[in-house]
């Protein structure tokens, strides 16, 4: 596996393309775009937890279930959420609209929404971009580029990842692009991801690709399977911290390591309430080497907790040890939380359990940013 400077239409067989047609007030700001597989493509998705979603979601949970898709429509400024009757209607008639375009079967195409909750969908606008959006498909760099800034919201600045790896003598690739520097948390809330691949994959490993490579389908357990896991996780383990680092007012990726926990679950509830945590957030924004804070955070989250046995560190800097603080660190631990990227590790010295969670500083600016989005 190579880790590789490409975009979304770099794979065998796919196209795309992104324009402005109105939903975003900025003439020079895209907010609509398309992914197009000239080839029916296995799908596979996986979609927030929030019971209150958006009509795309409704859409794609029930025509990703058939496996098989070969477009998506997205626009960036306008969810299409709690919009009711008329907005499912909508999120159906986006999809009707590209059906008719790129002659396709409706169920194969699925949508995707992001941006103001609560609004109705501009359909005259967004019917007309769509005639030009499948009108300007395409495989190349600017392609690339617009579809990766066509699905935007508050991000600064497009996320995009992609690997290399060989399969039956030829080379396949894997892409990416990302957006969600707002709504990361809960569970995705209003992250979207788009992966493409031209590997042919075995139902049972990856509904994800459009086999447009034209080798033998990859099966469980081979070599090409662990090379097509390793590809799928280098592009979105970059996709997923590039969007925390362009958090909203974010001036720094925060890495929390938790280990010796007692289950793995246990791990990732003491990981994500330290993530998730405003005075952990906040003192990391303000550089205060508070490591009170974030073993507060891990005592309270419900896992299995014993002080006795919790050691901290921030950065390289062994801070609290089995239950007693260390003296005379202070000012080597704030060194540490002066960079723009910071690492925390709690050791629970508990088990085996482990995990890895990014997470971003709270500042003044995702206050301002959040205070008047709408």
């Amino acid at each position: 596996m190579e880790p590789v400077a490409a975009g979304l239409t770099t794979p065998k067989g796919f196209l795309a393309a992104g324009l402005h047609c109105g939903i975003k007030p900025d003439p020079e700001v895209l907010d609509l775009g398309l992914i197009y597989s000239e080839h029916p493509a296995a799908v596979a998705a996986t979609f927030t937890t929030n019971r209150v979603h958006a009509a795309a979601v409704r859409v794609n949970r029930e025509r990703v279930a058939s496996g098989r898709a070969q477009a998506v429509v997205v626009n960036s400024g306008n969810a299409n959420a709690c919009t009711g009757a008329r907005g499912l209607e909508d999120a159906h008639t986006m999809t009707r609209l590209v059906a008719e375009q790129l002659r396709l079967e409706e169920a194969e195409v699925l949508v995707a929404s992001t941006g103001i909750i609560g609004e109705y969908l501009p359909m005259d606008k967004i019917e007309i971009g769509i005639a030009g959006v499948a009108g300007a498909l395409g495989r190349s760099p600017e392609a690339d580029g617009a579809i990766s800034r066509a699905i935007l919201t508050t991000d600064t600045g497009p996320k995009v990842a992609a690997a290399r790896f060989e399969v039956d003598g030829a080379t396949a690739t894997l892409a990416g692009i990302a957006k969600g520097a707002g709504m990361i948390a809960p569970n995705m809330a209003t992250m979207l991801c788009f992966l493409t691949t031209d590997v042919a994959v075995d139902w049972h490993v990856l509904r994800l690709a459009n086999g447009a490579l034209g080798n033998s389908p990859v099966r469980p357990g081979s070599r090409t399977h662990f090379e097509l896991r390793d590809a799928l996780t280098h592009v979105t383990w970059t996709l997923a911290r590039k969007i925390v680092r362009d958090g909203e007012g974010a001036t720094k990726l925060v890495e929390i390591v938790v280990k010796g926990a007692a289950t793995e679950d246990d791990a990732l509830k003491v990981a994500r309430s330290v993530a998730d945590s405003p005075l952990v957030k906040t003192t990391l924004h303000g550089e205060d080497p508070n490591w009170g804070r974030i073993t507060s955070a891990a005592g309270y989250c419900g896992a299995q907790v014993e002080e006795e046995k919790l050691s901290c560190w921030i950065g390289d800097v062994l801070v609290f040890e089995k239950g007693e603080p260390i003296a005379d660190v202070r000012e080597r631990a704030h060194a540490e939380l002066t960079g723009s990227d910071i690492r925390l590790v709690l050791d629970l010295g508990l088990g085996t359990g482990q995990t890895t969670v990014w997470t971003c500083d709270l500042s003044e600016e995702y206050v301002r940013s959040n205070a008047r989005y709408s």
